[in-house]
């Protein structure tokens, strides 16, 4: 069994997202969200910027319907991967390596949105209203911003920090290998951050782990009101916060906060 950084101090191990290619493995396919961007998308009538765009889960499926949509990510490889798929695939697609928290892009957008817990990498608060900041200068006048997260309850701060959580399972087509990702999270709820040592497993045909690829994350969570706060100090007149995709109320730790935050 081949084991990769296992042993290296946290501060040492690789992003996940340095390895786009076992990434992609286990979440290229995630399509949970895919409907309500396209549906967005197509209501802006206009451009569109996805931040975070990874390896172009949402994004390529965004110019394979033909919306004018462009992307960022602070990640060079995934962004080098996304391109290596368009080229692929035939399709147009403008995506730039840049960090949300400060961005020029060449144009403004009817519609910025940031998808699946990706703000959750703005750890501090400066960093959280840095990102909003520049995402409201990057809007048109009567544009929208769109921020995805999950709203951790009192269940998930409750949990021990022990045994690696499994998350999710894939296939590796050029391996036969199934692939798997394990989560050993370490939570402050105080700081409201969790700190994740990621192992990606192959398995041969047994179940039994050939290779470990250890990563190393840290994520902040943020909460309605705050979020309200932030919204408020980082120039935004409105905003409304929904509990899920299907536009229900914000009530219960097990929704996902969809919130739309207006420039005027």
């Amino acid at each position: 069994m081949a084991i990769y950084h296992y042993d290296m101090p946290s501060k040492k191990r690789p992003s996940p997202y340095d390895a786009p290619h076992l990434y992609d493995l286990l979440f290229e396919t995630l399509d949970f969200d895919l409907a309500y961007w396209l549906k967005a998308a197509r209501r802006a009538k206009g451009p569109v910027l996805e931040l975070g765009c990874g390896t172009g889960r949402i994004l390529l499926r965004l110019r394979e319907a033909g919306l004018d949509a462009d992307g960022l990510d602070s990640s060079r490889r995934m962004i080098a991967l996304l391109r290596e798929k368009a080229l692929l695939h035939d399709i147009q697609v403008r995506a730039v390596v840049a960090d949300m928290r400060d961005f020029k892009m060449p144009r403004r957008y009817a519609l910025v949105f940031c998808a699946f817990n990706g703000f959750a990498h703005c750890r501090t608060t400066e960093d959280q209203i840095r990102a909003l900041a520049c995402c409201r200068k990057h809007l048109k006048p009567k544009g929208a911003l769109v921020l995805h997260m999950s709203y951790p309850g009192h269940k998930y701060w409750s949990e021990p920090d022990s045994d690696p959580a499994f998350e999710t399972e894939s296939g590796n087509p050029a391996t036969g290998r199934r692939v798997q990702l394990w989560d050993l999270r370490t939570k402050d709820p105080v700081a409201q951050t969790q700190r994740s040592r990621i192992e990606i497993r192959e398995l041969d045909e047994t179940g039994n782990p050939v290779e470990i690829h250890t990563f190393a994350t840290t994520q902040r969570w943020v909460y309605r009101y705050e979020l309200e706060l932030l919204f408020r100090t980082a120039g935004f007149s409105r905003w409304t916060i929904f509990g899920g995709f299907d536009g229900r109320p914000l009530r219960g730790p097990e929704d996902q906060m969809v919130a739309w935050a207006w420039p005027r």
